[in-house]
C-alpha cells in the first residue's frame, strides 16, 4: 500500500486541550485527506473510536508548563500505548521522557512553536512505518497459515479428478464442433452442386418429321 493510500484512510486522534491549537491541527490534517477525531483529555475519548485509530497526536503542555504525566498515562493505556504518536511540547523532554521517545520507533517529538510541515512529516513517517509493520505481520500470518495447511492437509485426488473431467469435457466439445463443421461442409457442397445443376438444364432435341411430297 502506498503512502498516499494509507494517509487517505488513516484516522488520527488529536489530544489537545487548547481549542485554537486543536482546530489548527485538525484543519491541516483534514486538508491532507486524514480522518481526525478530537479529544480534550483521556476521559473524553470514546471507547468506540479506539479500534479505528491509526495515530495519536498528543500535546503535553498544560498552560505554561509541560504535563509529562499525560504522556505516561497514554503509554500505560491498553490501546493508546500501541499507537504511533507525535508528541508536541514547548520544552524539550526530560531525561526519562527523552529516553522513552528516542528508544521507540513509533514516537516523534515536535517542539513548539512548530512548523506545520514538521508535524506533517512526522505524521507521514509514522503512518508509513505502521503500514509496513502491518504488511509484515499480515505476510507472516499468511505464511504460518499456509504452512499449517500444507502440514495438516493429506494429499487429495480431487484435483486430478477435476482435471480429468475438464479434459473429457473439452474433448466432447471439440468432437461436437467437428461434427457440426462436417455437416455444414456437406450441406454447402450439396447446395452448390444443386445450384450448378439447375442453372444448366439439358436441351432435348425435337424429333425430326419427314415430309413426303406426292407427285
Amino acid at each position: 500500500m502506498s503512502q498516499g493510500q494509507k494517509s487517505s484512510a488513516a484516522t488520527v486522534l488529536v489530544l489537545e486541550a487548547d481549542p485554537l491549537m486543536r482546530r489548527l491541527i485538525t484543519l491541516g490534517l483534514r486538508h491532507r485527506g486524514l480522518k481526525v477525531i478530537e479529544a480534550t483529555s483521556l476521559a473524553t475519548i470514546s471507547s468506540t473510536d479506539l479500534p479505528s485509530l491509526d495515530l495519536l497526536i498528543l500535546d503535553v503542555d498544560d498552560g505554561v508548563t509541560c504535563d509529562w504525566t499525560l504522556l505516561s498515562a497514554v503509554q500505560s493505556h491498553s490501546e493508546l500505548s500501541t499507537l504511533p504518536s507525535v508528541v508536541l511540547s514547548w520544552d524539550s523532554p526530560r531525561a526519562e521522557q527523552h529516553e522513552v521517545l528516542t528508544a521507540s520507533t513509533q514516537s516523534v517529538n515536535v517542539s513548539k512553536p512548530f512548523d506545520a510541515r514538521a508535524l506533517h512529516a512526522g505524521v507521514d513517517q509514522l503512518l508509513l512505518a505502521r503500514t509496513r509493520e502491518q504488511s509484515e505481520r499480515l505476510a507472516e500470518a499468511e505464511a504460518i497459515l499456509l504452512a499449517s495447511y500444507r502440514k495438516d492437509s493429506p494429499p487429495s485426488i480431487w484435483p486430478a479428478i477435476t482435471a480429468a473431467g475438464v479434459f473429457l469435457a473439452l474433448i466432447g466439445l471439440v468432437w461436437q464442433f467437428a461434427l457440426v463443421l462436417i455437416g455444414l461442409a456437406i450441406l454447402i457442397i450439396g447446395l452448390l452442386l444443386w445450384t450448378i445443376g439447375s442453372s444448366h438444364p439439358q436441351v432435348e432435341k425435337a424429333p425430326e418429321i419427314a415430309f413426303s411430297v406426292g407427285k
